[in-house]
């Protein structure tokens, strides 16, 4: 099959399709614009159609579904709020509340992803978006968390693509999981398929190269918001699901301050084969499918209680990723700085004012002062870096 290479125009940069953010990561539209009309329409009635044929309509844009759009944010919110507690355990509070988070804020993220993922192809510029918008911000923050930390005081200056560092290795898995799409809508049981492989990689040792058992092990969720459809969400839009989740919700809390003093953290964090956690692997699979359950119900749970509609917050769901990227310089700063050793801090009234302040500043990441200041990293227009597209010629 031959190629045929489309020429930017005169004194034009090559052009880069808007197929839209890759849909699903906490910084990505929910929906693409569909293609402009043709060059024929947009110019109206030709020269030799009938005078009274009418112009062709340009099509309508695609609305963003503002449900989406509020579960990423109130998810982003979770996250902040996740990490302000970590260097609080000692405080039953905000221990009980950390494994509650942790159980279910990044599949939340991930089932999202796979969803707004369904439509992904490498054709039409999408790969083009995955290497600027999810790989070019992993090598940014990886070497700006990098040089963050050594400032502060580390001795050494380490900086490695290959073992992400901090927040960044979501940015890693994203990159793996959106090129192994098309492989997940081929298959006949993609999900069985998807927890049958992170089952196995906690068997084993696969080093931290690339963070393997997170990008593994968290697969299923990624794989379950491919194969999800809109009849799914609607199933937890319906009144009747809002109550249900918000006892769901409290149930899981309640029992997240239960197992807090019997079981190891490490469960949570979903980076550590079965010989790290010092379990079998029989009692290891067993753990993993029961928090596989466990964090889909709560996800389910807390997609049902997500505002339907457009509020003041809604817009801010768009930008998610500027929140998750930059959240993680406060938190290391007040982590360099000894900030959390402070005393009132520790005490329960100093966990609600910790969280507070979280949201605050989640919130204030998402704003649009943050995104034009820092768009050169997050969204970087490159297409002096790409080749015109290449579309298939037609055989003769």
């Amino acid at each position: 099959m031959t190629y045929t290479t489309s020429a930017p125009a005169e004194g034009q940069a090559p052009a880069d399709p808007p197929a839209g953010t890759p849909a699903g990561t906490p910084a990505e539209t929910s929906a693409e614009a569909p293609a402009g009309t043709s060059a024929e329409a947009s110019a109206g009635t030709s020269a030799e159609a009938p005078a009274e044929a009418p112009a062709e309509a340009p099509a309508p844009r695609k609305q963003r579904d503002p449900f989406f759009d509020n579960a990423k944010y109130f998810a982003i919110l979770l996250v902040v709020a996740g990490h302000s507690l970590a260097n609080l355990q000692n405080v039953p509070l905000a221990k009980g509340l950390y494994i509650f988070i942790y159980m279910f804020h990044m599949p939340l993220f991930i089932v999202i992803t796979g969803y707004l993922s369904r439509n992904w192809t490498f054709s039409g510029g999408k790969a083009r978006k995955l290497i600027t918008n999810v790989g070019v911000p992993y090598v940014v923050f990886e070497f700006a968390y990098s040089v963050y930390d050594w400032l502060a005081g580390r001795h050494e200056l380490e900086i490695s693509l290959f073992n992400p560092y901090y927040l960044t290795w979501f940015l890693c898995a994203l990159f793996f999981w959106r090129l192994s799409t098309p492989v997940w809508q081929q298959i006949r049981w993609p999900l069985a398929v998807a927890l049958l492989l992170s089952l196995l990689s906690y068997m084993s040792n696969l080093g931290s190269t690339f963070d393997i058992h997170r990008v593994i092990g968290l697969l299923p969720f990624y794989v379950l918001g491919l194969n999800l459809k809109p009849e799914h969400f609607a199933l937890l839009k319906r009144p009747i699901a809002r109550p249900i989740g918000w006892c769901v919700l409290a149930a899981g809390l309640g029992c997240s301050f239960l197992v807090m003093n019997h079981m190891s953290r490490s469960w949570i964090f979903w980076k550590h084969a079965h010989y790290q956690l010092h379990v079998g692997n029989f009692n290891g699979t067993v753990m993993r499918l029961g928090m596989f359950v466990c964090s889909t119900i709560l996800v389910a749970a807390f997609l049902s209680v997500i505002p339907r509609g457009r509020y003041w917050f809604t817009g801010l769901g768009a930008y998610t990723l500027y929140a998750y990227l930059l959240h993680g310089f406060v938190t290391r700063l007040l982590n360099f700085t000894g900030w959390w050793g402070a005393d009132w801090m520790h005490t329960p009234w100093g966990v609600c004012a910790v969280v507070s302040g979280a949201l605050v500043a989640g919130t204030f990441l998402c704003s649009k002062p943050v995104v034009k200041t820092m768009s050169w990293a997050l969204e970087p227009k490159m297409t002096w870096v790409f080749t015109p597209l290449r579309r298939p010629a037609a055989r003769r």
